[in-house]
Parts: structure tokens; sequence; C-alpha cells
């Protein structure tokens, strides 16, 4: 028998499934539990989701929808950096089961809007492309991210709460304003390997760089080669 739509029980058998993700990770999100926290059946929790990795994947797309809605509302960098923040802590469950993982299949393969818009922004300020920008990035995400989990994570309150937002605002700041005055020419490490991929749905992938490869052809070695001793 088709299921009858019905957006508020499936938000409520998602959100269910964020508290119990976030209590005692996937061990604890049974397709029984996840019936009895948001009050119906398991078999109609069955009814909307194939299985506990349906569910994941449908709370990670709404996760997803939910905060590029809510950031692209906004119109600086500094702006979509402090939402970016308060979404995450006021979605804790949500937000924290978002990047569970999010490196890996499936969720790498799944669309990264936010990361997408964020990235659209340092290229508008910074001239050039988006995809110019992935490194940078990867630095401003992890400010973010960093961030959130310290507030949530440290149970961070008033008066600290807010000046850690506002002290990643800042940094984000002085991190522009480096990479401004570079134009992206001072960095460490390797060049960005050609087979990684970021932010582009199916085609993402993460490259694993060959150690032998990073120099180019192996160098041969300035020390003689050591003699064979003589056999009398």
């Amino acid at each position: 028998m088709p299921r009858h739509a019905d957006p508020e029980l499936e938000q409520r058998i998602l959100d269910a499934a964020s508290r119990l993700w976030a209590r005692s990770g996937e061990k604890g999100l049974t397709m029984r539990a996840v019936a009895k926290a948001a009050g119906t059946t398991t078999p109609t929790v069955y009814e909307r989701y194939r299985d506990r990795n349906d569910i994941l994947r449908a709370l990670r797309l709404r996760t997803r929808v939910d905060l590029y809605a809510t950031l692209r509302q906004t119109r600086t960098l500094q702006q979509a950096v402090e939402r970016h923040l308060e979404f995450a802590l006021e979605h804790r469950y949500a937000y924290e089961m978002l990047f569970d993982g999010v490196a890996q299949p499936p969720s790498l393969h799944e669309p990264w809007p936010s990361f997408n818009l964020f990235r659209q922004r340092l290229a508008d300020r910074l001239g050039g492309s988006a995809e110019d920008h992935t490194r940078l990035m990867l630095a401003l995400w992890s400010l973010m991210h960093g961030a959130a989990m310290l507030i949530i994570r440290g149970r961070f309150e008033g008066a600290l709460r807010t000046q850690m937002v506002h002290a990643c605002i800042d940094a984000l700041d002085g991190i522009l304003d480096a990479s401004a005055r570079s134009k992206g020419k001072s960095r460490s490490g390797p060049q960005w390997p050609a087979n990684l991929v970021l932010g582009a749905a199916a085609a993402s992938r993460v490259g694993h760089e060959n150690p032998r490869k990073r120099g180019g052809k192996k160098r041969a070695s300035s020390r003689p080669a050591k003699k064979a001793p003589l056999r009398s």
C-alpha cells in the first residue's frame, strides 16, 4: 500500500534519528528505536525509509538544504560564518551527524551546497574561480567547524560563547587579508593534486598522493656506491 505523505511525521522520524545518533552512534540507531523515539510504529518507519542508511542520508540531505537556505540569506562572508555557527548550535545533533564521515562515501558524493556557496563567496572577494579557492575553503571550513564543535562539546555559554563566535569571524578576516596579500602564492606543503575534487557531488574524489611522485623522478643518491669487500 502506498504511503501517505506526512511531513510532520517524517520530521519527527528524522529528529528522533538525529537524537539517537548523537546519544549512541549508529549502533543505537535501529528502526525500532527510531520508531519508539518518534512516537510511531516500526512498519510506519519502514514505509518511509528502507533502512538506517536511508534515514541517515535523508537527514544529511535535509540538514544541507536547511543550512544552505540559511546561508543564502546573508550578504557577506562574515554574515555567512556567523549564521553557519548559529545553525550548528541550534541544530547540534543534525550538524554533528552531517560531518561524521563527510570525506567518505556516501557523504562525499552527495551535494555540498553550503561548501560551494562559501567557495564562491571567496572567489567573489578575492577573484579567480571558485575552484581556485578550494584549499582556502578547507581553512575556512576547519575554522568554522572547529569553533562550532568547541562551543558544543565545551558547553560554552553566555559571554564566552559570544566571544568565541566573534573570535572566529575576526580570524576569518585575518585569513582573507593574508590570502589577498599573498595572492595565493604563499603555501606550505605539496601542490593541490588533480585527483582531489571536493563539492562536485558524484564527481568528488579524495586523491591518495603517492610519495614517490611528489618530487617527480627519484633522485640519484649523492653518496658514492659502496664497493664490495675483496674476498681472499
